[in-house]
């Protein structure tokens, strides 16, 4: 079983909130875990290895797409208005 600390932030606007960078790897230890437990030698699963290769893929190309949109907001910050009354 995968246990992860995941800092948990709780914004006045109401909800919670994960840092993306710990979705991401939470993501990617998932995947890891299915493909390892599909490729158990003992056969404590009858999970179909190509299926959960796929699914677990699956999970890496969101992590992945997660993690460009992140980049790609931090490389062009919101604008914010000029000061009250003009420039």
């Amino acid at each position: 079983m995968i246990q992860v600390n995941v800092p948990v932030l709780f914004p006045h606007s109401g909800g919670v909130l994960i840092p993306a960078a710990e979705v991401t790897t939470m993501l990617r230890r998932v995947a890891i875990s299915w493909v390892d437990l599909a490729d158990d030698e003992d056969g404590a699963t009858d999970f179909d290895p190509e299926t959960v290769r796929a699914l677990a893929g699956a999970l890496g190309r969101l992590a992945d797409q997660i993690d460009v949109e992140c980049i790609a907001f931090a490389s062009d910050p919101p604008r914010t208005a000029g000061p009250a009354g003009g420039e």
